[in-house]
């Protein structure tokens, strides 16, 4: 994490580390976030809640990551949660989510008195480590300070003697805020170009591939001006090469080797299509690919839409890799 910005430091563009040290020093029953004094608590569980823009973006934490900590056992609660003193959490939301799966009714926290916004910077800047939130994620909650980042260059603007009484900012200030905005998420001003385009234009579809790390940004913004169906159908087939490339790789692992590959039963698959809806079937897509192998390849999508055969497939799916 990068070190919280005082609020004295009006000069400094918000997100800039006051200091090369980014990590809470423990004093007794206290720690320092940047220039604040954090307290050591014991807090219930149904006491803390996510930051409202957290929820705002439907952010959630990865499965992978909530079955890495379940394999850690107790330590995984070792280092306490940092939250406010309203009880939004800062930093510890896989702790959090997994606490609550295993019933446990306290979790250790330090917390720091912060307001909604100061909270955001601290989530965020918690938050650029590789196993925390992606750049897009990032920059939605990031976008969230706009409007307050704008007051403030219109502030500046104003004591400067620059457009006394008018509301909109020069072409500078707007220039500013999205720079700004770009160093508290930690990407690029291009980048953020882009996601703003994408809150607009983006298919709710795309937009969850975007937070699940399917896509990268620059893909999504390169589809924002398809229509809606057309944006889905591009990110299905994206999804469909890309199941059939690491097909292809785990195929190429298994025969270094030298073990045959599990097949499916596909009179079984096709028994357990032909019970679907109509509805349903017609939302089932057909994708034809080159090649010499009599292969079918079966989303996961397609898997979760076929309950009682989910079971099954399961204990005979190919491991990839």
């Amino acid at each position: 994490m990068e070190s919280f910005p005082s609020k004295s430091d009006a000069a400094k563009p918000l997100g800039v580390p006051d200091r090369a040290s980014d990590e809470p020093r423990l004093n007794g029953t206290e720690q320092r976030l940047g220039d604040k004094h954090g307290r050591l608590v014991s807090c219930p569980l149904d006491h803390l809640r996510p930051h409202p823009s957290y929820v705002r973006h439907h952010l959630t934490v990865p499965a992978c990551q909530l079955s890495a900590l379940v394999s850690s056992g107790d330590l995984a609660f070792q280092d306490p949660l940092l939250i406010t003193r309203d009880r939004l959490i800062l930093d510890g939301y896989a702790r959090w989510e997994l606490a609550r799966k295993q019933g446990r009714p306290t979790l250790p926290c330090i917390e720091y008195d912060l307001t909604e916004a100061e909270a955001l910077h601290c989530l965020l800047q918690r938050h650029r480590r590789s196993t925390g939130l992606n750049d897009f994620c990032r920059i939605l909650l990031a976008l969230d300070l706009e409007p307050l980042l704008k007051e403030k260059a219109r502030a500046n603007q104003q004591s400067g003697g620059l457009g006394k009484g008018l509301s909109k900012l020069t072409e500078a200030s707007r220039v500013n805020v999205r720079s700004e905005i770009a160093a508290v998420a930690g990407v690029s001003v291009g980048n953020v170009a882009k996601v703003k385009d994408l809150k607009m234009t983006a298919d709710p579809e795309l937009q969850r591939a975007l937070r699940d790390r399917e896509i990268s940004i620059h893909q999504a913004w390169l589809w924002r001006k398809l229509a809606p169906e057309r944006q889905r159908e591009e990110l299905r087939l994206y999804r469909a090469r890309k199941g059939i490339r690491e097909y292809a790789r785990a195929r190429a692992f298994r025969h270094r080797r030298k073990s045959s590959p599990t097949v499916l039963d596909v009179g079984d698959l096709l028994k357990r299509l032909s019970g679907l809806e109509s509805s349903e079937l017609g939302s089932v897509g057909l994708l034809v690919i080159k090649g010499r192998d009599k292969c079918v390849f079966v989303t996961e999508g397609l898997l979760e839409a076929l309950p009682p055969y989910q079971e099954a497939i399961s204990t005979c799916m190919t491991e990839m890799g």
